[in-house]
């Protein structure tokens, strides 16, 4: 039988990536702040349930977010360890609630209660964020696993979920626009709400795939070989 051993960055290389993920977390409210009042306003202005959804969205990561900085705003590395399941339940329950908003809106949608009209905001919304949110997601997420929090893994992944809601709304907009297909935009975002209901579950349950801490060799397999031992697939 096999002996892993858990991979672990020293020390320095810990506060290294506390201070990433503290500035990570900042810029990614900050955006998502911006990005709500400018959905928001867009989507009251175009009778728009996606751009409004869209918008209350990015009002769920900033708390998810805010969250995650809470966590890492304890200096002691073992407080932030003690924060992480609190942590986690409010990234889950960010997950849950919107994908029960974006649920509900996209079948109310669909059955015509609110029609929408072209909005040209809102798709330079999308693509800018569509842009944006893949950089932050995929920063975070690597500092998260490699320091192996499980709540920054599942935060990243939110924004991650950000950029699928963005592709969708881009799509929607610009179908709504260009061939007046209404039912484009809920048809695809009952998916994305899917993903977040899974997502939910998951940091419910604390299973934020491959972070340091899911990470192991064993003794006698070469220093770069590693597996994770929940179950997931090794990846940056």
């Amino acid at each position: 039988m096999m002996t892993v051993v858990a991979f672990s960055p020293s020390p320095a290389r810990r506060e290294a990536l506390t201070r990433r993920i503290r500035l990570l977390v900042a810029a990614t409210i900050t955006y998502n702040l911006a990005e709500a009042v400018a959905a928001l306003t867009a989507g009251a202005m175009a009778s728009s349930t996606a751009l409004i959804g869209f918008g209350l969205d990015s009002v769920i990561e900033v708390s998810s977010a805010a969250a995650v900085a809470w966590q890492f705003s304890a200096r002691e590395h073992t407080m932030r360890q003690a924060r992480e399941q609190t942590t986690l339940r409010i990234t889950a329950i960010a997950f849950l609630t919107l994908a029960l908003y974006v649920a509900v809106s996209s079948m109310c949608a669909l059955a015509g209660a609110l029609p929408a009209h072209h909005s040209t905001p809102g798709i330079l919304l999308a693509g800018l964020s569509l842009a944006v949110m893949p950089v932050l997601s995929t920063a975070q997420r690597r500092a998260g696993r490699e320091l192996g929090s499980a709540s920054a893994v599942a935060d990243s992944k939110q924004t991650l979920l950000c950029t699928y809601l963005s592709a969708v709304l881009l799509a929607g907009l610009l179908l709504n626009a260009l061939l007046c297909w209404s039912w484009a935009d809920p048809s695809a975002a009952l998916i994305v709400a899917a993903i977040a209901a899974k997502e939910g579950r998951d940091a419910w349950h604390g299973k934020a795939c491959c972070t340091s801490a899911g990470l192991g060799r064993a003794v006698d397999e070469p220093a770069d070989a590693c597996r994770c031992r929940d179950g997931c697939a090794c990846h940056a």
